[in-house]
Protein backbone atom coordinates (compact mmCIF):
# COMPACT_ATOMS: atom_id res chain seq x y z
CA UNK A 1 0.00 0.00 0.00
CA UNK A 2 1.14 3.09 -1.12
CA UNK A 3 1.55 5.94 1.47
CA UNK A 4 -0.88 9.08 0.03
CA UNK A 5 0.24 12.48 -0.96
CA UNK A 6 0.38 15.27 1.46
CA UNK A 7 -1.41 18.47 0.38
CA UNK A 8 -1.72 22.05 1.31
CA UNK A 9 -5.36 21.55 2.73
CA UNK A 10 -3.67 18.84 5.01
CA UNK A 11 -1.36 20.75 6.86
CA UNK A 12 -3.69 24.23 8.01
CA UNK A 13 -0.95 26.38 9.55
CA UNK A 14 0.82 26.11 5.97
CA UNK A 15 -2.81 27.50 4.46
CA UNK A 16 -3.00 30.14 7.22
CA UNK A 17 0.29 31.53 6.30
CA UNK A 18 -0.58 31.78 2.53
CA UNK A 19 -3.69 33.74 3.39
CA UNK A 20 -1.92 36.11 5.02
CA UNK A 21 0.57 35.99 1.80
CA UNK A 22 -2.73 36.94 0.06
CA UNK A 23 -3.69 39.49 2.40
CA UNK A 24 -0.48 41.54 2.07
CA UNK A 25 -0.05 41.52 -1.44
CA UNK A 26 -4.25 42.56 -1.60
CA UNK A 27 -4.97 45.04 0.84
CA UNK A 28 -1.29 46.75 1.41
CA UNK A 29 -0.96 49.75 -0.77
CA UNK A 30 0.59 50.24 -3.73
CA UNK A 31 1.39 54.12 -3.20
CA UNK A 32 -0.38 54.66 -6.67
CA UNK A 33 2.22 53.03 -8.32
CA UNK A 34 0.76 51.47 -11.19
CA UNK A 35 3.74 49.27 -11.98
CA UNK A 36 3.60 48.02 -7.87
CA UNK A 37 -0.48 47.44 -8.29
CA UNK A 38 0.20 45.12 -11.14
CA UNK A 39 2.70 43.09 -9.29
CA UNK A 40 0.69 42.49 -6.45
CA UNK A 41 -2.41 41.58 -9.08
CA UNK A 42 -0.06 38.82 -10.26
CA UNK A 43 1.67 37.48 -7.41
CA UNK A 44 -2.40 37.28 -6.13
CA UNK A 45 -3.62 35.86 -9.21
CA UNK A 46 -0.94 32.71 -9.27
CA UNK A 47 -1.46 32.42 -5.15
CA UNK A 48 -5.02 31.57 -5.71
CA UNK A 49 -4.61 29.43 -8.30
CA UNK A 50 -2.20 27.38 -6.80
CA UNK A 51 -4.39 27.63 -3.14
CA UNK A 52 -7.59 26.01 -4.93
CA UNK A 53 -5.29 22.97 -6.81
CA UNK A 54 -4.19 22.17 -3.50
CA UNK A 55 -1.08 21.39 -4.32
CA UNK A 56 1.56 18.81 -2.56
CA UNK A 57 4.01 19.77 -0.13
CA UNK A 58 7.32 18.81 0.12
CA UNK A 59 8.81 18.88 3.07
CA UNK A 60 12.75 18.56 3.15
CA UNK A 61 14.57 18.25 6.70
CA UNK A 62 14.42 21.09 8.45
CA UNK A 63 17.72 23.48 8.41
CA UNK A 64 18.89 26.14 10.10
CA UNK A 65 21.57 28.52 9.74
CA UNK A 66 23.99 30.56 12.24
CA UNK A 67 21.87 33.68 11.87
CA UNK A 68 18.67 31.91 12.94
CA UNK A 69 19.95 32.43 16.51
CA UNK A 70 18.11 36.00 15.35
CA UNK A 71 15.36 34.76 14.65
CA UNK A 72 13.31 34.55 17.59
CA UNK A 73 14.33 38.28 17.94
CA UNK A 74 12.63 39.11 14.87
CA UNK A 75 9.46 37.40 15.43
CA UNK A 76 9.20 39.39 18.56
CA UNK A 77 9.81 42.56 16.89
CA UNK A 78 7.22 41.79 14.39
CA UNK A 79 4.32 40.59 16.51
CA UNK A 80 4.20 43.96 17.84
CA UNK A 81 4.16 45.42 14.44
CA UNK A 82 2.21 46.47 10.93
CA UNK A 83 2.66 42.71 9.74
CA UNK A 84 1.94 40.74 13.17
CA UNK A 85 -0.18 38.60 11.18
CA UNK A 86 2.25 37.40 8.97
CA UNK A 87 4.51 36.98 11.31
CA UNK A 88 2.24 34.96 13.48
CA UNK A 89 1.22 32.76 10.62
CA UNK A 90 4.99 32.30 10.10
CA UNK A 91 6.12 31.53 14.38
CA UNK A 92 3.67 28.24 13.44
CA UNK A 93 5.49 26.75 10.88
CA UNK A 94 9.31 27.61 12.05
CA UNK A 95 10.27 24.70 12.94
CA UNK A 96 9.27 22.93 9.31
CA UNK A 97 11.61 25.78 7.59
CA UNK A 98 14.46 24.62 5.55
CA UNK A 99 16.99 27.86 5.68
CA UNK A 100 19.93 28.00 3.14
CA UNK A 101 22.18 30.33 1.40
CA UNK A 102 21.70 29.42 -1.66
CA UNK A 103 24.89 30.89 -3.45
CA UNK A 104 27.85 28.80 -4.53
CA UNK A 105 30.21 30.88 -3.45
CA UNK A 106 29.47 32.41 -0.24
CA UNK A 107 31.10 35.94 0.79
CA UNK A 108 32.49 35.06 4.94
CA UNK A 109 31.23 38.30 6.53
CA UNK A 110 27.29 36.92 4.88
CA UNK A 111 27.66 33.55 6.29
CA UNK A 112 26.50 34.10 9.88
CA UNK A 113 24.40 36.85 8.60
CA UNK A 114 21.74 35.67 6.04
CA UNK A 115 19.83 32.94 4.79
CA UNK A 116 16.40 32.38 3.14
CA UNK A 117 13.95 29.67 3.28
CA UNK A 118 11.29 29.08 0.52
CA UNK A 119 7.49 29.13 1.53
CA UNK A 120 6.06 28.00 -1.91
CA UNK A 121 7.30 27.51 -5.47
CA UNK A 122 8.91 25.07 -8.22
CA UNK A 123 11.03 23.27 -5.39
CA UNK A 124 8.66 23.23 -2.82
CA UNK A 125 7.43 23.08 0.09
CA UNK A 126 4.16 23.92 -1.04
CA UNK A 127 4.75 23.08 -5.15
CA UNK A 128 3.92 26.08 -7.24
CA UNK A 129 5.48 26.87 -10.57
CA UNK A 130 4.52 30.36 -11.78
CA UNK A 131 5.17 31.88 -8.38
CA UNK A 132 8.03 31.76 -5.21
CA UNK A 133 7.11 32.89 -1.90
CA UNK A 134 9.71 32.88 1.08
CA UNK A 135 11.38 35.00 3.72
CA UNK A 136 14.50 36.29 3.96
CA UNK A 137 16.90 36.95 7.42
CA UNK A 138 19.25 39.07 8.28
CA UNK A 139 21.01 40.10 11.50
CA UNK A 140 22.15 43.95 12.38
CA UNK A 141 24.25 45.70 10.63
CA UNK A 142 24.37 43.19 7.34
CA UNK A 143 25.52 44.53 4.17
CA UNK A 144 24.04 42.15 1.30
CA UNK A 145 25.78 42.75 -1.58
CA UNK A 146 24.60 43.99 -4.93
CA UNK A 147 22.97 41.33 -7.05
CA UNK A 148 19.93 40.91 -9.73
CA UNK A 149 17.18 38.22 -11.17
CA UNK A 150 17.02 37.44 -14.64
CA UNK A 151 13.09 37.65 -15.88
CA UNK A 152 11.79 37.71 -12.53
CA UNK A 153 10.01 40.51 -10.78
CA UNK A 154 11.04 40.16 -7.10
CA UNK A 155 9.44 42.18 -4.46
CA UNK A 156 9.98 42.12 -0.24
CA UNK A 157 7.60 43.68 2.19
CA UNK A 158 9.47 44.28 5.31
CA UNK A 159 8.23 42.48 8.24
CA UNK A 160 10.20 42.90 11.35
CA UNK A 161 13.28 45.38 11.70
CA UNK A 162 14.60 48.32 9.33
CA UNK A 163 16.44 47.77 5.48
CA UNK A 164 17.65 50.38 2.86
CA UNK A 165 17.61 49.19 -0.57
CA UNK A 166 20.64 51.19 -2.63
CA UNK A 167 20.61 53.33 -0.33
CA UNK A 168 17.67 55.02 -1.86
CA UNK A 169 15.25 55.05 1.44
CA UNK A 170 14.30 53.33 4.61
CA UNK A 171 11.69 50.52 4.62
CA UNK A 172 10.09 49.53 8.02
CA UNK A 173 7.16 46.87 8.78
CA UNK A 174 4.21 46.90 5.74
CA UNK A 175 6.79 48.65 3.37
CA UNK A 176 7.12 47.28 -0.45
CA UNK A 177 10.25 47.21 -2.22
CA UNK A 178 10.18 46.30 -5.70
CA UNK A 179 12.87 45.09 -8.37
CA UNK A 180 12.50 44.69 -11.96
CA UNK A 181 14.14 42.08 -13.84
CA UNK A 182 17.89 42.78 -14.42
CA UNK A 183 18.20 45.88 -11.46
CA UNK A 184 21.06 45.50 -9.38
CA UNK A 185 20.12 46.04 -5.44
CA UNK A 186 22.03 46.15 -2.38
CA UNK A 187 20.16 45.74 0.63
CA UNK A 188 21.86 46.68 4.84
CA UNK A 189 20.24 46.83 8.14
CA UNK A 190 19.95 48.34 10.93
CA UNK A 191 22.66 48.40 13.72
CA UNK A 192 20.88 46.93 16.63
CA UNK A 193 18.15 44.72 15.28
CA UNK A 194 17.88 41.82 13.05
CA UNK A 195 15.25 41.76 9.60
CA UNK A 196 12.93 39.64 8.76
CA UNK A 197 11.28 40.00 5.10
CA UNK A 198 8.73 37.70 2.75
CA UNK A 199 9.49 37.98 -0.91
CA UNK A 200 7.66 37.50 -4.09
CA UNK A 201 8.86 36.73 -7.54
CA UNK A 202 6.55 36.40 -10.39
CA UNK A 203 8.63 34.86 -13.74
CA UNK A 204 7.73 32.37 -16.34
CA UNK A 205 8.47 29.04 -15.09
CA UNK A 206 11.83 27.95 -16.32
CA UNK A 207 12.82 31.00 -14.56
CA UNK A 208 11.98 30.65 -11.43
CA UNK A 209 12.99 26.90 -11.61
CA UNK A 210 16.42 27.34 -12.53
CA UNK A 211 17.24 30.81 -11.21
CA UNK A 212 21.19 30.95 -10.92
CA UNK A 213 21.87 32.90 -7.26
CA UNK A 214 24.97 34.89 -7.69
CA UNK A 215 26.34 38.34 -6.67
CA UNK A 216 27.29 40.97 -9.18
CA UNK A 217 30.67 41.61 -10.55
CA UNK A 218 31.90 45.11 -9.69
CA UNK A 219 31.91 47.10 -12.43
CA UNK A 220 35.79 49.01 -13.59
CA UNK A 221 34.82 52.21 -14.66
CA UNK A 222 35.71 53.53 -17.85
CA UNK A 223 38.70 54.41 -18.53
CA UNK A 224 38.90 58.18 -19.26
CA UNK A 225 39.55 59.50 -22.72
CA UNK A 226 40.87 63.02 -23.65
CA UNK A 227 39.40 64.85 -25.99
CA UNK A 228 42.14 65.51 -28.87
CA UNK A 229 43.37 69.08 -29.24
Amino acid sequence: MTESVRRLADVPDWGYLLAEFDTAYRYRSAGGSRLIRGHMKAVRERLSRCIAGDPPLDFPLPERKPVCAHLGRALDNGERDTMSGMVRAIDKVKDWLTWRHGYASMPRHLEKRYAYADILGPHGPVYCKELTLGLVLFAPRTTYPAHAHSGITESYICLSGATSENDAGVYVPGAMILNVPEHDHAITTSDREPALLAYAWVGAPEDLANQEMVFSRKRKPAPLTRNPE
